[in-house]
């Protein structure tokens, strides 16, 4: 008797998996009529089922709530850092300002053409330098968000959802971002396990 309550509860299970799935798969093709018609044609049936059912038991979710988590933080941190360098800047550039001014009334009239022109020269090499050390900090940015890009692929990859591998395919990246608001918006409409609300 026990083996056909445990046949039946697992008949069970599998009903509510595959409603589930219909529920998700349902949703996920009303929302991917609200994207650009050239992502509409690549998100195929196939596609969004497999997406529905990665998303089955709201893993998914989950990971995907903890990696904008960690991209926010990281946004935030490196914006810091380059504001701060921008600080430095400002402060460099004041008190190059007011060296130069002080050296400017310190200096005899005859000398103030000689003066300038150091001045100017050092101005040039400072602001150069100020040039260089933002554009590598841009870069330095640039590259970690690249970074962050590929660790999240890697984990949603692994997590196996669909449409997710490391790239840099610009046109690939596109599809990701529509998968990922995609289950972002079902995310925001309740569609985690245990909820039926859709």
């Amino acid at each position: 008797m026990e083996r056909y309550a445990g046949a039946f509860e697992e008949a069970v299970d599998g009903t509510r998996q595959q409603e589930r799935h219909y529920q998700l798969l349902s949703a996920l093709q009303s929302l991917v009529k609200e994207l650009p018609s050239s992502f509409q044609q690549r998100l195929s049936y196939t596609t969004l089922s497999d997406l529905a059912l990665a998303l089955l038991d709201g893993t998914v979710f989950e990971i995907v709530q903890g990696l904008l988590e960690i991209q926010h933080l990281t946004e935030k941190s490196l914006y810091n850092q380059r504001l701060r360098l921008q600080n430095e800047h400002r402060v460099l550039r004041q008190a190059l300002r007011q060296k130069h001014q002080e050296a400017q009334q310190a200096c005899r009239p005859h000398n103030l053409p000689m003066l300038q022109a150091a001045q100017q020269q050092e101005l040039e090499a400072v602001e150069h330098r100020i040039h260089d050390e933002q554009r590598a900090m841009d870069q330095k940015i640039v590259l970690e968000l690249d970074r962050k890009v590929a660790d999240q692929q890697s984990t949603l990859e692994k997590a196996g959802v669909t449409g997710f591998y490391v790239t840099t395919n610009p046109q690939e990246l596109t599809l990701q971002m529509n998968l990922l608001e995609l289950i972002r918006k079902l995310q925001q409409r309740g569609c985690q396990a245990g909820k039926a609300a859709l």
